[in-house]
């Protein structure tokens, strides 16, 4: 009669495995999420480069070090990249 008020360990255990679940499915998510983000963040930096090339001229500009990111994310002319390169 008193059953009801005893704690269901199967019950505990099944709502455990219920949010594992859910958890490791919103880690895949969440990788898919980065690598497309990081997908995206290669093509843009490929594209700026093009860009900045077209727009300069490829004899003036040295091409940077495709480790450097930031040197052609944040490039907005010849001078200011260059002289980002030369502090480094």
């Amino acid at each position: 009669m008193f059953s009801f008020f005893q704690p269901n360990r199967n019950g505990h255990l099944r709502r455990v495995m219920t949010l594992l679940e859910e958890a490791q499915l919103a880690r895949i998510e969440h990788q898919a999420a980065a690598e497309h983000h990081g997908a995206l963040a290669r093509m843009y930096g490929e594209r700026a480069k093009r860009l900045e090339r077209e727009l300069y001229g490829s004899s003036q500009l040295p091409l940077a070090d495709p480790k450097d990111e930031k040197a052609v994310l944040y490039a907005l002319d010849a001078n200011r990249r260059l002289e980002s390169q030369a502090k480094a």
